[in-house]
């Protein structure tokens, strides 16, 4: 029998929810790491609302800017329009993240989530290259709308719509049953042999730390050679950023470790910093051949998002980042020592995985 409010989930929501039927509680409030139940019970955020809440439940930065732009009448739903906090988001994103790092990439705002993001980003792809086919990797997740969808390795995922899962071509990610650079140079030979049945690609798209496949870590060194056979047949490179980017990395971009300068870059989930859905496409100017209107969305302008995560970049100073890098070395230091508690054949996890999230 199930009781109390238990019971009103049951009758009134979609048998599709998921967390909750393993942690069951009604949750009340949280700051910081700690949520709270309606007993008062607390409870550490491991989750962290799937990456979203990089900085924290209700950071005090970042829900000062979310109250100064409710009470001062800020636009909420503000479409593409130019609006203030729009202006802010951008000029302080390039000036504090992309002009340091060498990069010049345009902003594009999709719309709300991840996957509204990696829909306009291999949909560009294909217009931009004439080609179809976008290479994704083993145990990839990239969102559940079509498209995306059609990118994400997970079987479980995938089965409602397989039929209408098209127009991707499988490769093993690094370490993936042993695979490495090889496995790239033998699909390239492919891609470029006549006879080798791979028709052109128009883009690879690639976490370089895959979070729903099992914390898979990929190498700086292969995710160089990607970018280099990616630039040799012709494709574009797409890095899903998504969930390992913002700093749960290490740097702001998870790709910073090799050295890389994506075509385009899909972020979402902690770019606004406080849970609002909002989603950004980094993408080369060279690669802006847009229509106006060609691709929208509703709430692609979420004003409120782009205020928090405004605020969110005022964190990004020198002391944030050596934070960031004494607690990656601490979870390095844990890891190393609960790996020598594991006899030897169960020491399955790269010693990569201790930087993947830190913050």
């Amino acid at each position: 029998m199930i009781d109390g409010h238990q019971a009103v989930f049951e009758e009134l929501e979609s048998q599709v929810r998921y967390y909750c039927r393993r942690v069951p509680n009604l949750f009340r409030s949280a700051r910081g790491a700690i949520v709270r139940d309606a007993t008062g019970v607390g409870f550490i955020d491991f989750l962290s609302g799937c990456g979203s809440l990089n900085y924290g439940h209700n950071h005090p930065h970042l829900i000062a800017a979310a109250i100064h732009h409710l009470t001062t009448g800020g636009i909420l739903a503000g479409l593409d329009f130019h609006t203030e906090a729009k202006l802010d988001f951008l000029s302080k994103f390039a000036g504090s993240i992309l002009v340091p790092r060498g990069m010049s990439y345009r902003m594009q705002f999709p719309g709300p989530t991840g996957a509204n993001c990696v829909e306009a980003a291999i949909k560009l792809a294909r217009k931009v290259t004439g080609r179809n086919d976008i290479v994704a990797f083993t145990n990839a997740f990239h969102g559940v709308s079509l498209g995306a969808l059609a990118l994400t390795g997970s079987r479980s995922s995938r089965d409602a719509s397989s039929h209408l899962l098209n127009g991707v071509i499988r490769v093993a990610y690094d370490g993936y049953c042993g695979a490495g650079i090889d496995e790239l140079r033998r699909f390239e030979a492919m891609a470029t042999d006549p006879s080798g049945g791979i028709d052109p690609i128009a883009a690879f798209i690639v976490e370089t730390v895959q979070g729903e496949g099992g914390l898979n870590v990929a190498t700086s060194e292969w995710l160089r050679a990607l970018a280099s056979v990616a630039k040799r047949i012709g494709a574009l490179l797409i890095v899903d950023d998504i969930q390992a980017g913002c700093g749960r990395a290490g740097g702001f971009f998870s790709f910073e470790r090799a050295d890389l300068y994506p075509d385009m870059v899909c972020l979402a989930k902690s770019i606004s910093g406080a849970g609002f859905p909002m989603s950004l496409l980094l993408l080369k100017p060279e690669l802006d051949v847009w229509a106006p209107g060609e691709h929208n969305g509703t709430f692609r302008g979420n004003t409120l998002a782009f205020a928090t995560a405004s605020a969110a970049l005022d964190l990004w100073d020198d002391d944030f980042q050596r934070g960031v890098a004494i607690r990656a070395n601490i979870l390095e230091r844990w890891c190393d020592d609960m790996e020598m508690l594991l006899p030897e054949g169960n020491r399955s996890w790269h010693r990569d995985d201790a930087r993947a999230f830190v913050l």
